[in-house]
């Protein structure tokens, strides 16, 4: 029997949705909440229950923030700033969202980060639940969050009720609670990536060529803000280093700069031979990537590159 001196967190029954399956991992996250030590659960719509809840989301026809009341179906729900209607989630989520953020963080992260964080979460992931949930996304992605959420509702003549609903649910929930860590994970190392790219670039003598002293992410951030980099150096895992080339724009295969392309499709001693430098490793056919033995070589074939090309 479950023990009714825990807190009552309560959504909707019957078919479930991304967004208040969302909603509830982030609680789960932010609260430190975990079935059945925590509290109790109830997927339900007896106004009774749901009135005597500690937590709902979802359901109620209501939404008052101090309350802990995080419906949006009923007259006067709150929208963003755009007009754009909030979700369950969406609503949790600017409650608790960078608190979840935060247990997520390695000890000792800074509360800006979390902020930022949780912003960029808001603005990539939970805003699109907002439109999905509401009706008003332009298209869905079947490989996407919701719909992979959506397949875990039992099939209409699936055995066991209510309580396989309810099972399935929280299976649902675990999947989204895995994908919002990782979410927070993949920014906090690209924020990370960032601050010590902007650092090499402002400390190299040729803005064109930025220098890594390991491979991270770069791309986006040399977009992002508009970096005049053509080519990035960093080691590989063995033991040359990279000469990567820089697109002209994101999603694109061509580069600013190609390696040259008397370079392409050739290794070793012919590729030596050709360009001039003693380390030299390949270049790739395609002229967008290339690698030496050493720093030293990786930095001169981008060097070579760029005299080669004019530029």
């Amino acid at each position: 029997m479950p023990d009714r001196t825990l807190p009552l967190l309560v959504t909707h029954s019957g078919k479930f949705h991304c967004d208040e399956v969302f909603a509830y991992a982030v609680l789960r996250l932010a609260l430190g909440l975990r079935e059945p030590a925590s509290h109790r659960l109830a997927r339900t719509r007896d106004p009774a229950i749901i009135s005597s809840a500690a937590i709902a989301w979802d359901v109620g026809g209501r939404y008052d923030e101090a309350a802990n009341r995080f419906d949006h179906h009923q007259r006067g729900a709150p929208s963003r700033s755009d007009g754009m209607p909030f979700s369950s989630a969406g609503l949790v989520w600017r409650r608790y969202g960078e608190h979840a953020v935060r247990v997520v963080l390695p000890a000792g992260a800074t509360q800006d980060l979390a902020a930022v964080i949780a912003a960029k979460i808001d603005t990539t992931v939970v805003r699109r639940i907002d439109e999905l949930d509401n009706g008003m996304a332009p298209e869905v992605d079947t490989l996407g969050l919701a719909s992979l959420i959506a397949d875990f509702n039992p099939s209409w003549d699936a055995p066991g009720g209510d309580e396989a609903a309810d099972a399935a649910f929280l299976e649902a929930v675990d999947l989204a609670e895995h994908v919002l860590r990782r979410r927070v994970e993949s920014l906090r190392a690209s924020l990370a990536a960032e601050a010590l790219l902007l650092a090499a670039h402002a400390a190299a003598s040729d803005p064109r060529i930025l220098v890594l002293d390991q491979g991270m992410p770069w791309k986006t951030a040399v977009f992002a803000h508009h970096l005049p980099v053509a080519f990035a150096i960093y080691p590989a895992s063995n033991g040359n280093w990279m000469v990567d080339s820089m697109p002209p724009e994101e999603g694109s295969f061509e580069q600013r700069i190609p390696l040259p392309a008397s370079w392409a499709g050739l290794s070793e001693a012919e590729l030596v031979g050709v360009s001039g430098v003693a380390d030299a490793v390949f270049t790739h056919l395609r002229r967008f990537v290339g690698a030496a033995r050493t720093r030293a070589g990786a930095i001169s074939m981008a060097q070579k590159a760029i005299e080669l090309s004019g530029n």
